[in-house]
């Protein structure tokens, strides 16, 4: 008989229903604490929730571990590197929601929205650009009208992004929608169908970052990402491009990040993920005209929780048939 502990508890109503994919051929504990978690892992076959080194040395049938998260590297430890259970985590559960939060900040900057809200708060009237930048046009009723040429047009502009997975991906297919042209880098050689046929591969980042209006990262926290964009990355971009980072705050140096927009490096950032987070109150980003700023909120969703536990009943269903797991980890690569 296969057992599985789920630790820290579930509510009653996710409870129910994951034994209702149980059921018959899977014994589940719902341990209410760690004293029961560590003693019901011992014969346990399968695991869900924050497993500890203390648990896993007392798993003698271990063969699953399901994450609670999609990112995993405040979850990945060496012992459980090492053992033969296979990890699956919670990705996929995101890519629309985080793909349009990115798209909310294209459009920010391309229409100067964040600079017009300011002016909002403030009751003025005053187009972005000045009259240097304005040129007149005819309307379709005639009338002539002048235009702030700094505003961008997305058709005419490069997405890039950095971490072409499954958020990555959606991103792009977004961007695609908007006209604009896009291009990607990732560890592994993948195609988006229908709207990029070559991801090219890391190598290729330097040519990503100054072909891109908008530089989108969209990876996650690795160790081979831990402070990919530092100094070197943001004097590599177009110095009227716009960086934005959903994937994890540690892949950008938040030092070099704010130094590069102070000497005008880069043109903008929006962040949603920082590499000291809550950002702290006196922080020189949050008053930067620049920078558009968001609490780690780009997967904020109201269908999140029903896709988690969909994804988990999911894998329980496989876990049972002897099935390939829908989301399997690279245990080595935390990813």
């Amino acid at each position: 008989m296969r057992k599985l502990v789920i630790f820290p508890p579930v509510d009653e109503r996710r409870l129910l229903r994951i034994c209702e994919v149980a059921i018959p051929g899977l014994v589940v504990v719902n341990a209410e604490n760690p004293a029961q978690a560590a003693a019901e892992i011992s014969d346990a076959t399968a695991f869900f929730g924050k497993i500890t080194p203390e648990l896993l040395s007392a798993a003698q049938r271990l063969e699953w571990v399901q994450t609670a998260t999609a990112s995993l590297e405040h979850y990945i430890f060496p012992d459980l590197v090492e053992h033969p259970c296979t990890l699956t985590n919670m990705r996929g559960l995101f890519s629309d929601v985080i793909a349009d939060h990115v798209m909310g900040y294209v459009l920010c900057f391309a229409r100067n929205l964040h600079h017009y809200l300011r002016l909002q708060a403030q009751g003025r009237w005053e187009p972005i650009g000045g009259e240097a930048a304005r040129t007149d046009f005819v309307s379709g009723n005639g009338v002539i009208t002048s235009i702030d040429q700094s505003h961008m047009h997305l058709s005419d502009c490069t997405l890039g992004v950095v971490g072409v997975g499954h958020i990555g991906s959606e991103i792009l297919r977004r961007a695609a929608a908007f006209g604009m042209r896009v291009i990607g880098v990732d560890v592994q050689s993948r195609t988006v169908p229908g709207v990029l046929p070559e991801v090219w591969d890391l190598s290729q980042l330097p040519r990503l970052l100054i072909e891109s209006d908008f530089v989108v990262i969209a990876a996650p926290h690795t160790p081979e990402t831990f402070k990919m964009f530092r100094s070197p990355q943001f004097a590599g971009m177009k110095r009227s491009g716009i960086l934005i980072n959903i994937g994890r705050g540690a892949i950008v140096d938040l030092a070099d990040l704010t130094s590069a927009l102070q000497q005008q490096v880069i043109a903008g950032a929006a962040l949603d993920v920082f590499e000291i987070e809550p950002l702290p109150a006196d922080h020189p980003l949050w008053r930067m005209e620049n920078v558009i700023l968001t609490p780690h909120i780009a997967a904020a969703s109201t269908h999140i929780a029903e896709r988690h536990l969909d994804t988990l009943l999911e894998n329980i269903r496989r876990y049972l048939s002897d099935q390939p797991f829908l989301t399997k980890v690279d245990k080595r690569h935390w990813f």
